[in-house]
Parts: C-alpha cells; structure tokens; sequence
C-alpha cells in the first residue's frame, strides 16, 4: 500500500503533470503527498547559510519567499482538493536533496516529471529523472508528457527473471495493485542472449511460483534489443506504463556499462517506474 508519496517540483509544467499523477495516485490509496522544492540559492549564500552567517538572512528569505508563493499557487489546484500536501524545501543538490526527504518521510515511491535526454546531452550530461533512478533506493515514476488522467489498466514489467530481480518483481506487482492495473511479465529474447521457449518458461515459472503474484500474463517477445522489445511489446498491448528494475551503477561502471533502466527512462514516452535492485 502507497502511503507517503514524494513529488519535487521546480514548478514547470513537467513536475506538475507529475503532481497530477501523483493526486491521482493519493486519492486511490488515501495517501498523503510530499511536496520538495530544490532550492538552488546562489553558491555564496549557500555557504553563508551553512555557518549561520546573518548576512545571508535577506536574500535567502527572498527566495523563500518566492517559494512559498508558488506553493500556495499549487495548493489552490482542484486536483489535489481532500488530498494531505506537505511542503518542504532543501538546500541540498537535487539528488542528494531528493534521497535525503524520501528516507526522512519514510516514502513509498517518488515520482517526477523529465524532458528526457538523447545523443550527446545524454552521454555528458544525463536528466535528473536518470540520475534520481540511479541513485534512489524508493520506487521512481517518471513522467514525461501532460497526464490529466492517469488510469492504467494495462503495465508491462520487463525482467530477466532472474533471483536478484525477485524483490523488485514483487514490488512492481504490488504497485499494479495499488492502481488497479492488470500486470504483464515481460521477457526480452534478443539474439545475443537467446533462449529457447522451453528454457524460458521453465525459468518464469520457476520464479513466480510462490511470491503470490495474480492477474498477470507471462510473455516472451523477440526483438533486437531488450529496450527495443521493451517498447514494441508495450506498444502492442497497449501498455499506460512501464516498469523495470535497476542496479544504479555509478562511475567508470555505469559509464561502460550503461544501465538499461536509465535508458528507458530516457527514450520512453509512456510513464516508466523503476524499483532498485538492493542485493
């Protein structure tokens, strides 16, 4: 069951089609939502701040100010009437700043909205949706276009099966759960990491015997890549969403690894939510 959900917001249209998702969200699970502005105060206020200098007192109230005013903005919204929204602002860096407010709220998921990235901007500079899915042990859902309804009936879930995906199997289920969406298995048969049918099946079953799982499909999709499989399949069950577990490689290993869960996150145009591999 969602209870607590965190939605930062810079105040663009992105973040408040992410807002819209998350009071949908709330409403059907009586949860309460967390409302966090980054607050990216020049570098010589910060540092002011952080030796309780009183000097930084005036312009740092003006911000503040500017903050408030658009939370209250937000708060007037019909979509979050009957919905408990707590405001919160943090100095730190978004990803530091993000993590901090979910371990603290003690959240369940984080959702957000993003412009996406491609091509060279993607490489050196990744969008902060990715590097949130790096980094956060909750639950990431990314939105990236308007979501005035958010009604799912159809979420695709790709995993190799293998043990270290089971926790996060079972948290996608419970998240289909909890907005009344039918759940699709998905694995990704690719030519360089071809399995028989048989092999295949045998390893689903294997896996989903005894977690409880229900109202699911088992499905194996042959494509070229795993992200391309990932997409077509989505698109031929019509999918609202997609899912997908992440290992959160850092550094030189992210860089010659990749992760395949911040590349569709990325180059989606359906909501995408990630669950962290812990193990």
């Amino acid at each position: 069951m969602i209870k607590n959900i965190l939605v930062p917001t810079d105040f663009s249209s992105q973040a408040e089609s992410a807002l819209k998702v998350a009071a949908q969200i709330a409403i059907k699970n009586n949860a309460s939502i967390y409302l966090l502005h980054i607050l990216e105060l020049p570098m010589h206020l910060t540092d002011l701040m952080s030796t309780g200098a009183p000097a930084a007192a005036p312009e740092a109230v003006f911000f503040m100010k500017q903050a408030h005013s658009k939370f209250e903005e937000l708060m007037e919204k019909e979509y979050l009437k009957d919905i408990e929204v707590i405001e919160t602002v943090s100095f730190e860096d978004i990803h530091t700043g993000i993590n901090e407010a979910s371990e603290k709220n003690n959240v369940d998921i984080i959702v957000m909205g993003s412009h996406g990235s491609t091509g060279f901007e993607e490489l050196f500079i990744g969008s902060n949706a990715e590097k949130v899915v790096r980094t956060s042990k909750k639950p990431v859902l990314v939105i990236k276009e308007e979501c005035q309804l958010f009604d799912i009936n159809d979420f695709v879930y790709a995993t190799n099966f293998d043990d270290e995906d089971r926790d996060c199997l079972v948290a996608a289920n419970d998240f289909a759960k909890s907005i009344a969406a039918n759940l699709h298995l998905v694995w990704v048969n690719t030519a360089n990491g071809f399995k028989t049918t048989y092999e295949t099946e045998e390893k689903m079953n294997k896996m989903i015997a005894g977690l409880g799982i229900e109202n699911y499909t088992l499905n194996i999709y042959n494509d070229i890549t795993v992200e391309k499989g990932i997409f077509n399949f989505a698109g031929s069950v019509n999918a609202g969403m997609i899912g997908i577990s992440t290992h959160g490689r850092k550094g030189l290993s992210h860089f010659i690894n990749g992760s395949l869960g911040e590349d569709v996150v990325n180059h989606a145009k359906r909501p995408v939510i990630t669950f962290k591999i812990l193990s």
